[in-house]
């Protein structure tokens, strides 16, 4: 069977995430790519699980959901983009039928924010009026949005809650991945105010107002190098730490009555899901079963769901043997299961491959003298007989952290005779705040050196090919692939870049106004740094590069602009090199849709084949 008919079935594997307890307590919505596209769906929680109902039929994906608490009422809204351009629209689902609620801003982008406790209005925030500059609105669902805070500076506001009165709002503004400012908003009076517990960098994510509004609960690493749970006193702003670990602490959510809070503990990769009781101070650890694994948390909303009554909680979970479903943790009986058992594309379970975690050191030394290691997560060939060539598969952000989540593409690779191997190279989180400034601005090869150290690494190890190393990444990632075989061209025997960033500086141009300065505190200003970032760019260097290269990407992306490829791909043929180009006019920042998935996958196995194997 060639590759190209084998890639099929991974790809026809689905996934089911962003689960919300609907109002009667006995349902549970989600969205599933069950249809090839991201669509809302609901199921019962208190059964087997049992073929879905589906609720939204469009040809265009759903990015978010969330429902009305209000009991009897079983409506949501939902986020909508097109062409993935991600500017969502909201819509009320109100049983059968869809009403969009923003229409005539189609060309803005809508960032969602939780329902009042009658049901009546909902919080949002967009960027109606300027496109780099997020204001916050209330949207009653019998009328228009109304903005209720013009926003002064750019920055995604996120987090958006009512008080318990309903008299008050609380958000967070994200100005940078390590910088957030915390503001409370008088919906009687329109005034707001910085309530912020700390002038320096930052993260603060909200959870939720206290019974008595007097106090937040919120996720901070203020003061610290990881992510903890904290109670921040409204008045005074005064922080007592409420869990905290020597790892990163998310908190997930607040339960109905206050009383419950769900958290994680990102332990090396891998989630460590607890339930604390506030009041009696309580802890309870969910069982996720004896292969490491990741409550999935992607997008807007995807966070767990506390029933109705508070005794159940709904949540993503993903291992690398297990692709993403809906669990129900029922905490009466302090049991486990899945509500959803998403379609394996027809393949055994028994055939998905766990990775081992491992490290590798690199060129210079920690902060106690010692060689500095990089956390990686290795993925063995199954059943290789020799030495396989390795995919080194390098993950976007750069403030993310791969983990031991289900990926197709590795689990192909790995019964196709590849070994694969994951590193969370410096500027990673999960390790730390220092960890993941260590690639700031001036310092961002030292990251790609990190990246040419595992591949040095792995020719040491046994079983593996040293002449065949695959440098394969997306975003961000497709940076560090395009960076590397620029660098390091003696390495790397073929490249892949999924929407990859060829000129930090020309992307900082023409990116989205509303990213600009976000993506400025990492990468550095185009006013201070566009003279470094253009002796770094990768499409400035095409003449180093040795292996040939496929670039993959979105025309409608509104992170990673189509120019970033086409420059690169530009020249390259200028120069003879080698280069394959596949770009999608219905995507955006990586590919949604299984018909495109069915082109770009084959191809990128058809070119591996003929330039590793």
């Amino acid at each position: 069977m060639s590759g190209s008919r084998s890639i099929t079935r991974y790809l026809n594997i689905c996934s089911a995430n962003h689960p919300k307890f609907c109002s009667d307590g006995l349902h549970v919505a989600f969205l599933s790519n069950i249809t090839g596209i991201p669509q809302v769906w609901k199921v019962k929680v208190n059964v087997e699980p049992l073929w879905p109902e589906q609720l939204t039929f469009e040809a265009e994906r759903v990015q978010w959901l969330e429902c009305s608490t209000v009991p009897g009422d079983d409506r949501l809204i939902f986020g909508r983009d097109v062409g993935g351009n991600e500017n969502a629209q909201i819509y009320l689902l109100d049983g059968s039928d869809e009403i969009c609620l923003t229409e005539g801003h189609e060309e803005a982008r809508h960032i969602p924010g939780e329902w009042s406790k009658d049901g009546g209005e909902i919080l949002f925030a967009s960027n109606h009026r300027d496109r780099g500059i997020f204001d916050l609105y209330v949207q009653p669902l019998d009328g228009e949005p109304e903005i209720i805070w013009y926003n002064d500076a750019p920055g995604y506001p996120v987090g958006l809650r009512f008080s318990p009165d309903g008299r008050k709002v609380v958000f967070s503004r994200m100005e940078s991945s390590f910088r957030n400012r915390l503001f409370e908003l008088d919906l009687g009076t329109r005034t707001v105010r910085d309530a912020s517990p700390y002038n320096g960098d930052a993260r603060h994510s909200i959870l939720g107002y206290s019974e008595d509004g007097g106090s937040l609960l919120v996720t901070t690493d203020m003061d610290s190098d990881f992510l903890y749970v904290a109670r921040l006193d409204m008045e005074t702003t005064m922080v007592e730490r409420i869990v905290e670990a020597d790892w990163d602490v998310r908190g997930l959510c607040l339960s109905p009555n206050g009383r419950l809070l769900a958290y994680d503990v990102n332990v090396g990769g891998a989630s460590e899901l607890y339930v604390l009781d506030l009041v009696s101070g309580e802890k309870r650890k969910a069982d996720l079963g004896v292969i490491p694994g990741v409550i999935s948390t992607r997008g807007f909303g995807d966070t767990p769901s506390f029933s109705p009554d508070s005794t159940m909680l709904a949540f993503s979970y993903t291992s690398a043997t297990r692709p993403i479903d809906v669990h129900i943790w029922d905490l009466k009986f302090d049991e486990v299961r899945r509500a959803t058992r998403s379609s394996l594309g027809g393949l055994d379970a028994g055939s998905f491959s766990a990775p081992e975690l491992v490290s590798y050191p690199t060129f210079d030394k920690n902060g106690d003298g010692g060689t500095r290691m990089i956390p990686a997560w290795i993925y063995k060939a199954e059943g290789a007989t020799g030495r396989a060539p390795v995919v080194v598969l390098v993950h976007g952000g750069p403030e993310s952290q791969s983990r031991p989540s289900f990926d197709f593409r590795i689990q192909y690779f790995l019964q196709n005779g590849y070994s694969v191997l994951v590193p969370n190279v410096r500027g990673s989180t999960g390790y730390g705040k220092a960890y993941s400034h260590l690639d700031d601005v001036r310092k961002r090869m030292d990251s790609v050196a990190d990246l040419a150290h595992g591949a040095r690494w792995l020719k040491g190890q046994p079983g593996v090919d040293g002449e065949k190393l695959v440098v394969y990444g997306g975003s961000y990632g497709g940076f560090m692939v395009l960076s590397a075989v620029t660098t390091y061209p003696d390495l790397w025997v073929a490249g892949v870049d999924f929407v990859g960033i060829s000129n930090l500086a020309t992307f900082l141009r023409n990116t989205s106004g509303y990213r600009r300065g976000h993506r400025e505190a990492e990468y550095g200003s185009l006013a201070h740094d566009a003279e470094f970032l253009e002796t770094i760019a990768p499409v400035n260097h095409i003449e180093k590069i040795k292996a040939p290269l496929m670039v993959v990407q979105g025309a409608n992306d509104p992170r990673v602009p189509l120019s970033e490829s086409e420059q690169m791909v530009e020249a390259m043929r200028g120069l003879g090199k080698e280069v394959e180009f596949h770009v999608f006019d219905d995507e955006g920042h990586g590919l949604v849709r299984l018909k495109n998935k069915k082109v770009a996958y084959p191809a990128i196995i058809s070119f591996l084949e003929k330039h590793v194997k």
